[in-house]
């Protein structure tokens, strides 16, 4: 997949396209239909398949004060959408000045004199130009006096309760702890990533040595509490990509008195990584418990050996109990 910035990227025999819009943040299953379109009309016309996507988060642009953590990284949504066969991607850099040009402007400039597109294909919600005021129906009407194509999909719902797929029914989905509605709604697993430092080593002492990523680069955190997941790492030595089993806690530690939220990933079993260093990633599948303090570090261990059997029956792997501290290589 190419991935473009810039007009120059743009290769000068690209012939027309069929261009897709959107943040794509997460590349949910509502995203995913939009997309699927996109390469459908494009290989039925035998034209290339566009997706025009936006860096940084125009809500980070327009309310910088406002926290919005996204739910996939720029690198992981680009590569969801080369996996749904998106054949390149623009990454606009999305600016103030960018957003004042109108919705005839955008079309204009950008979709079909920069992007050569002759079919667009978008979701019923849609926004773009000034104000936010170009839609679908804008897009239909310049496509009728513009020979351009203007394919609009109505929302995706939710067959039980009919909610519409989006980003923020995800985020919802993870401030409440809700992992595996997440996964329903994305299509697969919601994914953090990180780099694992040091902390203070009492998980190891115990026997539950844990990747610690007190600042997580990229991902929107669930809510505190224990779940079960994996930790993928690539294998310096092979680039090979490793899916570990792990019980994840999330929160301030209470039990110690902790006042720095982080994620902590103990893999199930194993006192022989050392991954100091290391960018990780961590796939949630399901909530455990929710964080608690204990009247004592047995009553603690107690629960700690119970989490461990409940992440491996709900990862469907072997059960793991403590690990040896003086076995853990990690220095």
């Amino acid at each position: 997949m190419q991935i473009w910035h810039s007009a120059i990227d743009i290769p000068c025999d690209i012939g027309t396209t069929v261009v897709t819009i959107g943040i794509f943040d997460g590349v949910h299953k509502g995203h995913q239909v939009v997309v699927q379109e996109t390469v459908r009309q494009a290989r039925q016309r035998g034209l290339k398949a566009v997706a025009l996507t936006f860096d940084p988060h125009p809500r980070l642009v327009h309310n910088p004060d406002t926290p919005l953590p996204l739910i996939t990284s720029l690198a992981d949504r680009l590569e969801r959408l080369e996996a749904a066969g998106i054949d390149a991607v623009f990454v606009q850099h999305y600016t103030l000045d960018y957003a004042r040009q109108s919705p005839q402007e955008f079309v204009d400039q950008q979709l079909v004199d920069m992007l050569h597109a002759g079919v667009v294909v978008a979701g019923e919600d849609v926004r773009f130009g000034r104000n936010n005021s170009g839609d679908g129906d804008f897009l239909r009407s310049y496509g009728r006096n513009h020979d351009l194509t203007a394919i609009i999909l109505d929302d995706v719902c939710d067959l039980h309760d009919g909610r519409r797929w989006s980003s923020t029914w995800v985020r919802d989905l993870l401030r409440a702890g809700d992992v595996r509605q997440a996964t329903q709604v994305l299509g697969r697993p919601h994914r953090i990533r990180g780099v694992v430092e040091h902390g203070f080593k009492r998980g190891r002492q115990l026997g539950f040595p844990t990747a610690n990523l007190p600042g997580v680069g990229v991902g929107e955190i669930p809510a505190d509490g224990v779940y079960a997941g994996w930790l993928v790492r690539t294998i310096p030595e092979t680039k090979a990509t490793e899916h570990l089993p792990a019980a994840i806690s999330i929160g301030t530690n209470p039990q110690f008195d902790g006042v720095e939220r982080t994620v902590e990933a103990h893999v199930l079993g194993r006192s022989d990584l050392n991954l100091y260093g290391e960018e990780v990633a961590i796939d949630f599948i399901d909530y455990v418990r929710p964080m608690m303090s204990f009247s004592d570090v047995n009553e603690l261990l107690c629960q700690m050996d119970n989490d461990l059997r409940s992440t491996a029956d709900i990862l469907s792997v072997p059960v793991a109990g403590r690990v040896d501290p003086d076995s853990v290589t990690a220095s």
